[in-house]
């Protein structure tokens, strides 16, 4: 086991090392290619989902793994050191399946949670829209009651999975209070749903990002989630999560990104020396690690507080600014490192930098979370001290 890793139980550190040998055995060998030609690696999920890999964090009793927070996010980041894209997928998958688990009936969860948490059914979130981003609150797509169905029109914007998902996770609206939101399970299958051509991205090209159309989509009411209304709440309850696991992914890619620079900087010679003992790379790489280790204790920080049922959502939005910050500067000085090889496709530091810039932007911007803990300080329990 890595010295870098602190886990809670050997049960905990047995598992980690098993997701590293997958990674290891399993990913590695197909991330350059799939990134390369920009193919979704939907047996990739299906492959962790028998083995396990994609319920971890949900109950036993729903077909789950019951672990920890603490332990998922860094299983999380072995998948994501080695393939991002797998590593996002992986924790947008979970998010997808968050509503059910909290707001769901029994009857919900029984028919639905184990493929989903199995890995079966794959599924996506749509909640962003192409005039509400960062405003869940201003979307527009809507889902009118019908009888016994809800008739949802409108469109979902940045949809991970968009076009390879078995089922998304809607927000729409359903009365025209701003708060008026309600959430849906609805099939990939549902006819009037289609997904336009995926976005032409820098990064994360082996995971597909779509916009989502609702062209008059009929869900059966037993489909929606919680009552109507909840679903802003729903929405905002699993974002706090969501960006844990966006933390955990950025930090699981620095890490692969260190891992690159510190191997080749220790093959590669200079006047006679690894470029590695030269003083002002090494304090370069010193940089990088103490970059990683901050963003991964500030995540696991996070994740201590959610296990103990603390209130931790100024904890997550702080864990997703330094951690993604940090992956942008770790992944840059990697390539920095390697030097012209760094700018080349023949290492794949050039992808992590690419890969990097993005999660400075999903699961809410970072000028986003900046808002959210300046927030948190401005508020009563956080006033200055009086002093007499």
């Amino acid at each position: 086991m890595s010295a870098r890793r602190v886990l809670p139980t050997d049960e905990a550190a047995d598992l980690v090392r098993l997701v590293r040998q997958i990674a290891t055995t399993e990913l590695a060998p197909r991330v350059a290619e799939a990134e390369r030609t920009e193919t979704f690696p939907r047996e990739v999920f299906r492959m962790l989902g028998r083995t396990g890999l994609l319920g971890l964090p949900y109950p036993e009793e729903h077909g789950g793994g019951g672990q920890p927070y603490e332990v998922y996010l860094q299983v999380l980041e072995e998948v994501a050191a080695v393939w991002a894209s797998v590593g996002v997928g992986v924790s947008v998958h979970a998010l997808s399946c968050f509503g059910l688990v909290t707001r769901g009936t029994p009857e919900q969860q029984a028919r639905w949670l184990p493929d989903m948490l199995g890995g079966e059914l794959l599924g996506a979130y749509c909640l962003s829209e192409p005039h509400a981003g960062s405003d869940p609150a201003a979307m527009t797509t809507s889902a009118r009651r019908d009888g016994d169905d809800y008739v949802i029109t409108g469109a979902k914007a940045w949809t991970t999975h968009g076009g390879h998902a078995d089922f998304y996770k809607v927000m729409a609206r359903t009365s025209d209070d701003r708060q008026g939101i309600s959430c849906f399970l609805v099939p990939a299958d549902s006819p009037g749903l289609s997904a336009d051509r995926p976005e032409e991205k820098m990064g994360l090209t082996g995971s597909a990002t779509a916009t989502m159309r609702f062209d008059g989509v009929r869900v059966p009411a037993e489909r929606r989630l919680g009552e109507e209304g909840d679903g802003l709440r729903i929405a905002l309850a699993g974002l706090d999560s969501g960006r844990l696991g966006i933390a955990a992914v950025a930090t699981g890619l620095a890490q692969g990104a260190l891992d690159q620079a510190v191997a080749y900087a220790k093959e590669r010679e200079t006047f006679g020396r690894r470029i590695i003992d030269h003083q002002g790379l090494g304090f370069l790489l010193a940089d990088m690690e103490a970059a990683v280790q901050t963003a991964r204790a500030m995540t696991l920080h996070a994740a201590r507080l959610k296990d103990a049922g603390r209130p931790f959502s100024r904890e997550a939005s702080i864990a997703k600014l330094v951690a993604t910050d940090n992956a942008m500067k770790v992944t840059t000085d990697a390539v920095q490192v390697l030097g012209g090889y760094g700018y080349t496709r023949d290492f794949p530091v050039e992808r992590y930098m690419r890969e990097a810039k993005v999660m400075q932007i999903f699961e809410g911007t970072n000028q986003i979370q900046r808002l959210v803990i300046s927030r948190g300080l401005a508020g009563p329990d956080t006033a200055p001290i009086e002093h007499a």
